[in-house]
């Protein structure tokens, strides 16, 4: 099996993990467990928590220790068999505890999947697309096979967590059959998560990672928000037929990953690539503000291709190509953190917060200037990235290779 084949398996199995439960775990919680709609956001504020404490022990492991795949292997089947003993459990404290050990196990994995990928590629720019397109394919089909499961007379609640448990031990198995990917024991230095800090000495990686924190707190306003705003009046999207409407986002990232993100990077540059990627926010967001007419708004999550893989996916790709060789798990780890973890956290309270400000005491939103303030927030961070972020990671890339 090739290696590019192998790499694909394996962001399949991880983002269908998290897509076996985080669409319909709050469903599960709220109905058949009866918690509170605290303690349900407290349940899906642990990964991103998570990823602020757990990546850089994860990176630093995996650069210095031991191989990043058995890193990995170690991590998955140890998760996976914490979150089928979770699926029994009823009592929230322990659930909550429990599921937070299982987020400090997965998230280093969100890093190192990636790093492990790039690591062995022989030209990321055009292979890391088609190789994480399959962490998408992975997440719709983690759902189908979820919806089935429940067809066949699975009940409806703690089978999306022993799902994602099963997802979990596939995946530590399969581990063990990526490429070998050893730890830089002949590094100078020997804690590399504080080299990757270190990494923000440099100006346009300063720049480019408060930007990224920032986008990230608003990508929650998507995830968060979107659902509620198609079953609105405004919009009218019934709400058996939510989840298909927005697979148009999925669809859009799909494509785009796997086609036209090869095809632009290596054509223009990654800044231009950022570029294209950070100016889709506020698009995106225009047309959510003006709420009309609806078909546009449902068109508009097309943009989701744009606004996540030109930015986000490529994110990544810049950390890779700007990191030393020594560190690339932890710069990854790094950037993980920034994004996935503290502006996701941030972001998921942020919107929540918005969302209740411009609510009436009847339940009525006023979603115009709810999403105003992602667009706005957008803007100014499209504009201080076109000011002042400059550099071209291609020319960068290069001058590494000849030297």
């Amino acid at each position: 099996m090739s290696v590019k084949v192998r790499l694909g398996i394996m962001m399949f199995l991880q983002y269908a993990i998290w897509g076996a439960w985080s669409p319909v775990l709050s469903a599960y919680l709220e109905n058949t467990l009866h918690f509170s709609g605290i303690q349900i956001g407290v349940i899906y504020s642990l990964l991103p928590l998570a990823t602020i404490i757990a990546p850089f022990i994860g990176g630093q492991f995996a650069d210095r220790y031991f191989s990043s795949e058995k890193v990995i292997a170690v991590l998955q089947l140890i998760g996976g068999g914490l979150l089928i003993y979770i699926s029994r459990l009823t009592d929230y404290t322990a659930m909550m505890w429990l599921f937070f050990l299982y987020s400090l196990l997965y998230a280093p994995t969100m890093a190192l999947t990636n790093s492990i990928a790039f690591i062995n590629m022989k030209d990321s720019e055009k292979e890391f697309g088609q190789v994480r397109v399959w962490g998408t394919i992975g997440w719709i089909v983690a759902g189908l096979l979820l919806t089935g499961w429940r067809y066949l007379g699975s009940a409806p609640g703690a089978d999306t967590l022993l799902l994602a448990g099963i997802f979990s031990l596939i995946m530590g198995l399969q581990s063990f059959t990526l490429p070998h990917t050893p730890p830089q024991k002949n590094a100078a230095k020997p804690w590399a998560f504080i080299e990757a800090l270190k990494m923000l000495k440099d100006r346009n990686v300063l720049i480019f990672t408060i930007i990224a924190f920032v986008v990230a707190t608003e990508l929650m306003f998507y995830y968060v928000l979107t659902a509620p705003f198609l079953e609105s009046s405004i919009i009218g999207v019934a709400k058996e037929n939510t989840p298909m409407v927005m697979v148009i986002a999925q669809a859009a990232e799909i494509l785009v990953l796997a086609f036209l993100l090869p095809w632009a990077l290596p054509k223009y540059g990654i800044r231009t690539v950022l570029t294209i990627g950070i100016l889709a926010w506020p698009l995106r967001y225009i047309i959510f503000a003006i709420g009309s007419p609806a078909w546009l708004v449902i068109a508009s999550l097309s943009l989701h291709g744009f606004c996540f893989v030109f930015f986000f996916a490529a994110a990544f790709i810049y950390f890779d190509t700007i990191a030393p060789s020594d560190i690339r798990n932890s710069a990854q780890s790094f950037i993980t953190l920034v994004t996935y973890g503290l502006g996701n956290y941030v972001g998921s309270l942020f919107a929540g917060w918005i969302k209740s400000m411009f609510t009436t005491s009847q339940g009525v939103t006023n979603w115009t200037n709810v999403f105003l303030v992602p667009c706005a927030l957008t803007i100014l961070c499209a504009i201080a990235f076109l000011a002042f972020f400059r550099v071209d990671t291609r020319r960068n890339a290069a001058k590494t290779v000849k030297a």
